[in-house]
């Protein structure tokens, strides 16, 4: 891991990247890392373009700033790809993560990325509607991005997410659990 791991999030209102970013940040914080989670959006609405953010690093982070040049790009919506140049400022070694059908070389070769950008696909829409019930991709996008970084252990990650759900759907046991299983699916089926 670099000395401060960035990540930037790209979705819509309504399909968790605030969330996600939230999860994965309140998992780092569980295992002993320095974590920054922030989201950046226009007018509050459904559907409307929505950026989320995490800064990752073993040492106090000190940056308070949004970020210009992620590691990785998370994306949710995927035809958000080219309207939101997702991958504007994305690293020369970086990662691009994205919910689609497409296959990972093929999105690859469409967006004319680099050699070194690494680019992992997942049908985090289809994992989503299948445990949970409806498209709110958040949720597996968090597995898939832990199984192609190693940037956090799984088992200790679902035990906070697990906690964290439990407070947000207190009471709706079978929201949580359905919950888990798409991040346990899309961890499984991650491309790239």
């Amino acid at each position: 891991m670099s000395e401060v791991l960035e990540i930037r999030w790209h979705g819509r209102g309504g399909q968790g990247a605030k969330t996600a970013a939230l999860l994965f940040a309140g998992a780092a914080l569980d295992t002993g890392k320095y974590i920054q989670a922030f989201p950046e959006y226009g007018p509050e609405r459904m559907g409307a373009p929505v950026t989320a953010f995490n800064r990752l690093s073993k040492d106090e982070i000190h940056i308070h700033s949004g970020i210009k040049s992620p590691d990785i790009v998370v994306v949710l919506d995927p035809s958000l790809i080219e309207p939101a140049r997702v991958t504007q400022g994305l690293k020369d070694n970086g990662i691009l993560l994205v919910n689609t059908t497409e296959n990972p070389q093929d999105l690859k070769k469409r967006l004319g990325l680099g050699t070194k950008v690494r680019v992992y696909t997942v049908d985090a829409s289809r994992i989503a509607i299948e445990t949970v019930g409806k498209d709110v991709p958040n949720a597996p996008l968090l597995g898939a991005l832990v199984k192609i970084t190693g940037i956090l252990k799984f088992d200790p990650m679902m035990d906070s997410i697990k906690k964290k759900l439990t407070v947000k759907f207190r009471g709706r046991e079978n929201l949580v659990e359905s919950n888990l299983a798409s991040v346990r699916r899309a961890y499984g089926e991650v491309k790239g």
